[in-house]
């Protein structure tokens, strides 16, 4: 039977626990990327800025990053618990290989590439101390930030997760995980809201850093990760599969989604962010549980995939590009906000298609071949 044959039968069947645990491939997920990078670049276009009182949901593409903390939650985990069923464990050395390899490469690239031009170039070297941190993916505890790479708070964040989380899936029994993400996720609710205040517990400041004991933005990544725990077992598959597991289910969650984002308050931390955060995973859920949902096609599109593919790189160099194209842009007299959004989008993709094909594709083929090495169509990518 032919891979094609494989992905069509797949599709055509509903929720069953055992068909999802043996897919390779969730084949709308590229095309989540596709929409969560599109808030992105978004959020970052000054036409919503330029716009007289703009609705909620459209000055809220940062929203965009939080869906891809949960994704990303979802993902590795996902992949730890394929390879603990398969080798009855999973090599932590072997997980931060492959993350170093997909994440650090083309991350260096950026941020070298910008402490030069701002440092040596532009002679501002009053960024020179906030650079090595950067380097040691604390930027998200910055106060404030070299221009063009404020989104690398996001990268830290995710690498802080990458360090800790194996090791607590490792060392926690499974059937206490649930309890803990639960009791995090809460925590992290609190603390955002100041709950911990109250119990004089404090930001600390460290030089250019202040240390805060959590941010808004550790809870998406964990819920994604219990996303993955439940869906793991065949109990929770079912139980989701139950709620979330109808064709047309995905389309009514999204349309959920961007009723909460337009209606919540304009301060969305706390519990209107949970609620966000909940919403996104149920979306997400609907999408993973089987192939043949109602919203499959539009994000298995292949110029919607492509681009939910190569998002990561998007996000790291649509900045610059937004810099320079808006700077070419008004020197010509052309700088209206949707021509620049429009031409910067196209630009960053453009961009972002060399890098992954002629940089970061090469560096990911070292996967294969070190510590804990993977063999490809063992499991979804992340």
């Amino acid at each position: 039977m032919t891979q094609t044959t494989q992905d069509q039968n797949l599709r055509s069947q509903g929720p069953d626990h055992a068909v999802y645990l043996g897919r390779a491939h969730f084949g709308s997920l590229n095309g989540l990327r596709f929409l969560c990078i599109l808030a992105v670049l978004w959020h970052h276009a000054p036409v919503w800025t330029a716009m007289t009182d703009a609705p909620r949901l459209l000055q809220r593409g940062f929203l965009g990053v939080d869906f891809f903390f949960i994704l990303s939650g979802f993902l590795i985990t996902t992949l730890l618990l394929r390879e603990e069923d398969r080798k009855g464990g999973f090599s932590v050395i072997g997980f931060y290989w492959r993350r170093v390899l997909r994440i650090v490469p083309v991350y260096l690239l950026v941020v070298t590439l910008l402490g030069l031009y701002y440092i040596a170039v532009k002679g501002m070297t009053e960024y020179l101390h906030i650079l090595p941190y950067y380097y040691l993916f604390l930027s998200n505890f910055l106060t404030t930030d070299i221009p063009m790479l404020a989104p690398m708070w996001s990268l830290a964040v995710e690498q802080q997760y990458y360090l800790i989380w194996p090791l607590l899936l490792m060392l926690v029994p499974r059937r206490h995980m649930l309890w803990v993400l639960a009791g995090l996720i809460a925590l992290n609710v609190v603390a955002v809201s100041g709950g911990l205040r109250v119990i004089g517990i404090h930001p600390i400041d460290i030089g250019p850093l202040t240390l805060r004991m959590f941010t808004a933005t550790y809870a998406p990544i964990l819920i994604g990760s219990g996303v993955a725990l439940l869906l793991h077992q065949r109990r929770g598959f079912i139980a989701l599969a139950a709620v979330f597991g109808g064709k047309s289910t995905a389309v009514g969650l999204f349309a959920l989604l961007l009723i909460l984002v337009q209606i919540l308050p304009d301060d969305v931390s706390g519990l209107p962010n949970l609620c966000l955060h909940l919403t996104m995973a149920a979306c997400l859920v609907s999408l993973v549980l089987r192939e043949d949902q109602r919203l499959g096609s539009a994000l298995r599109w292949a110029p919607v995939a492509r681009i939910g593919e190569i998002s990561y790189g998007i996000y790291l160099y649509h900045l610059i590009v937004s810099h320079f194209a808006t700077q070419a842009l008004s020197e010509m007299g052309l700088g209206t906000p949707w021509l620049v959004f429009i031409l910067y989008s196209l630009l960053s993709i453009a961009v972002a298609e060399v890098s992954f094909r002629y940089f970061e594709t090469p560096i990911l083929r070292f996967r294969h071949f070190g510590p804990g090495r993977t063999v490809a169509g063992q499991g979804p990518s992340a």
